[in-house]
This record gives C-alpha cells, structure tokens and sequence, in this order.
C-alpha cells in the first residue's frame, strides 16, 4: 500500500473528494456572485469556503487517526497541493464569471 512514501488510495479518493467539493463549491459561489444582494453574496462565498477547507481538514484527520502509525507526509502535503490547485482554478473561473463583460462593437 506504501510505495514510495505515498499511498496511491488516498490520492486517487482524496483527488475525486477534492474535484466533487470544488465542483460544488464552485456552484455555490457562482450563485453567489450572480446574486443581488450583498447579505447572499457574502453568505454563499464565505459558506464555500468554509465548507471546502473544514472537509478537507475532517478528511486528512480521518486519514491521520486511521492510519496513525503508517501516516505519510507526502500523501498530506499532495493533497495539499491538490488543494491549492483546485481553489486557484475555482477562483480564475469565478473571477471571469464575476467581470462585467464588455459591449462588443
């Protein structure tokens, strides 16, 4: 199960867990940003984000009590990493959702 200090499982569930909670954090914060008004703007953007981070904290604490004595460094800073990629590619897409778009001439 531990092939060069990094459990493949955990990656591969944790990378599906990540792209399933980015898809719908993403939905929720587009709402969010499509919204009129500010009190439901806030609402839903701080609620995903909120959401996404407690997950992933609940989700490499289970994975660091189930495996106590096998725990990988490696495989938690991955999935770190995952993370980051994941919320930089959610933000440039709302970022372009959220831009006025310009009168074409």
């Amino acid at each position: 199960m531990l092939d060069n200090g990094v459990h493949h499982n955990v990656l591969l569930f944790g990378n599906l867990a990540l792209a399933l909670l980015s898809a719908f954090t993403y939905n929720m914060s587009r709402k969010g940003v499509q919204a009129e008004s500010n009190a439901v703007f806030m609402l839903r953007v701080y609620g995903a984000m909120i959401s996404r981070m407690m997950l992933c904290l609940a989700g490499i604490t289970i994975y660091a009590v189930v495996n106590r004595a096998n725990t990988s460094k490696y495989t938690i800073f991955t999935l770190m990493f995952f993370y980051a990629v994941y919320a930089v590619c959610e933000n440039v897409s709302l970022q372009k959702v959220a831009r006025p778009q310009k009168a074409e001439k």
